[in-house]
Formats: C-alpha cells, structure tokens, sequence
C-alpha cells in the first residue's frame, strides 16, 4: 500500500513539473481562462509622446494574471513629435513611428509581435483596451490641437465604433475616455476628479480633458486612481491611473488598471 501511494505521488509531481507555470497558480477570477483573446491599442512609448509604460506594463500583467491572451496593436503612421522626457519638451531633431516606438513593449515573437492598426479586426476578439498617455491626444486623436472637437485616427474611430456595435468591452485608462466619448454616445466614464484637488499625496493637472467629455455628452464620475467604473449599458470600462499626478504611489495605479482589466473579463462573458 504505501509503496502503491509513493509511486502515485511521485506521477502527480512529475505531471506537475510538465505543466506551464501559469497552469500551476491560476491566480485570475475572470473571464475564461486562457480562450479569451484580447486587443490592446498602443500610440507610441513614452508617457509624453506616447503610451504611458507603466500602464502599458500593468495592463499586459493584469490580461497576463487573469488568464487573457493577448495582442498588441499601433497604427503604421508618424507620430506628432518626440518629446524630451528630461526637459518635457519637443526634440526638434527626431520623428518616428508610432508603430515602431510600440514594438518597444513587444518581444517581438509569435503572439507578442507588434501588429499594424489597420489590421485589428473585431470579429477576432473578446474585448479592447487603450492604456493612457500623450499619445491619447497627440496621435491617436487631435484633441491637444483641437480640443473638444478633435478628430480620431481613422482605425481607431473603426475599432471603437466596430467593439461597441459587437456588444464586446472596451476598456480605457486615463486620458483615453476622449477617444470613446468623441464617437460614442451617452457614455458614462471616469476620468478621476473634476477639480485639481491637490494634496501632499498627488494632483489633477488635466481636468479640462474631464470638461471636455462632458461637453461631448458623456456623463463623468469621480473616482481614485485606483479605482474602476464601469458603464454596464454599453460595455466600456475607465479607470484615472496617471490622470492623477503622484511621485511615488504608483501602487494606486497598478490596482486601477487590475480593477478595469478584471471588469473587462467578466464581461467578455457576458
């Protein structure tokens, strides 16, 4: 008997070792597991000219912990400018490719290779997600030239009218609510406060952006930047990450990107 539970034990843990990593700590609690495949839209990289890289990080670690395959996408086109991220200031001396500058988050193999905007089809994922950053406003839209009545890059106008009609979510971290509330009606989004309430803890430096979804006709709702709200009647999901200024408490914005993620897995079921 005991040599029979020995032999047994040691099959268990030798199938054990044979499994992927991610098999043995199933650490999500939505969507389904591993067949639900994701697109995430990135501008560039870099905070200033780009997708923010904190959230582009946390936003392919949540979809990573929560079971979502994934692939990335940026459109094949120059972006606005390329800032100094020292003196935040244009560099006059470069131009580059939103596409190329994206492919910087990318290992560049298989599943995880950069793909060109243009060829995102809805019919082949569950939901979207835009990661925030300057690129929002520079290069994925003209709002940081034309404000409120900005004009969207062609495919990304396509893709969230496309997700939105399909009924499958889309998900939107700081500044990227504009993209959505620009096409989409009656939308209800957050984008954190409304006023710069500024603490020793972080501020709001670009609460015009919230004015300006208001006065595009969606409906906006204060939260923490580690918070999430969802728009249940129309599948989006925001949450403020960077819309909120902090030195240090970037722990906030990793859990406000965890709470949209884990939202737009429970209503890819849906």
């Amino acid at each position: 008997m005991l040599a029979s539970r020995a032999l047994l034990a040691k099959q268990a843990a030798a199938m054990l070792v044979r499994q992927p990593a991610c098999l043995m700590h199933h650490g999500g609690d939505w969507g389904n597991w591993g067949n639900t495949n994701i697109a995430v839209v990135f501008s560039g990289c870099g905070w200033w000219d780009g997708t923010d890289i904190h959230e582009a990080a946390y936003t392919m670690y949540h979809l990573s912990r929560n079971g979502a395959r994934f692939q990335i996408f940026a459109p094949n086109q120059q972006q606005m400018h390329v800032m100094d991220h020292m003196k935040m200031q244009p560099s006059s001396s470069d131009n580059r490719n939103m596409m190329m500058e994206s492919a910087r988050f990318s290992h560049g193999q298989g599943m995880m290779q950069m793909n060109d905007l243009s060829k995102l089809d809805v019919s082949s994922f569950d939901a979207v997600i835009f990661p925030g950053g300057h690129g929002i406003v520079k290069n994925l839209s003209t709002f940081s030239k034309d404000g409120k009545d900005c004009k969207l890059n062609n495919d990304v106008e396509r893709i969230m009218k496309d997700f939105h009609r399909a009924r499958k979510p889309i998900g939107l971290s700081s500044m990227a609510p504009l993209l959505a509330c620009r096409v989409l009606p009656n939308l209800e989004v957050t984008m954190g406060y409304e006023r710069d309430e500024s603490s020793r803890w972080g501020r709001w430096p670009n609460t015009n952006m919230v004015q300006a979804v208001k006065s595009m006709g969606a409906r906006h709702n204060t939260r923490e930047p580690y918070e999430a709200y969802v728009d249940e009647k129309n599948k989006v999901i925001s949450t403020p990450t960077f819309m909120w200024e902090t030195d240090y408490h970037y722990h906030y914005i990793f859990d406000g990107i965890g709470n949209m993620v884990k939202h737009v897995m429970r209503m890819t079921g849906k």
